[in-house]
């Protein structure tokens, strides 16, 4: 009876690994990005998906100074995945994944001023990902960003 209860245990751990391994990652996210223009240089990182989490970061440079940064954390939340965005230090704001597919996702987060929507599409070795939502005037704004990855 204990080796059946055993046997039991380690097919249902098995199973289970399965079942949470079958989640598609978010790994297609991960790598030193960079973009912008001849007058700001905008770098964003995301370590690889471990532990649960997908850690990053992001730094907007004019000139020689830093004029923005931003940390960012995506974890999973009953299979729904949760972004939290801190940018400037300030507490960090959650945005819910609203839709994802091969190689992209949408998160969003209504009760929220601007943005109120991110997105992330993979583009063989680019990125480009937005924020939008309502802007000064009501009308709805949409700002994109257009990654590479870095050369090393």
């Amino acid at each position: 009876m204990r080796h059946a209860t055993a046997v039991l245990g380690a097919c249902l751990a098995l199973g289970s690994g399965q079942a949470m391994s079958a989640e598609p990652t978010l790994d297609w996210l991960a790598g030193h990005w960079c973009g912008g223009d001849a007058g700001r240089q905008v770098d964003e990182v995301w370590l690889p998906e471990a532990g649960g989490a997908l850690l990053g970061m992001s730094r907007t440079v004019s000139g020689t100074a830093v004029e923005s940064f931003e940390y960012m954390r995506i974890v999973s939340d009953a299979g729904i995945a949760q972004f939290h965005v801190q940018p400037n230090g300030v507490p960090a704001t959650v945005f819910t994944q609203a839709a994802r597919g091969d190689g992209w996702i949408r998160f969003e987060n209504s009760a929220h001023d601007f943005p109120n929507r991110i997105e992330y599409r993979r583009d063989g070795d680019g990125l480009r990902a937005y924020i939008a939502g309502p802007g000064r005037d009501g009308k709805d704004m949409k700002i994109p960003f257009e990654y590479r990855l870095c050369a090393k």
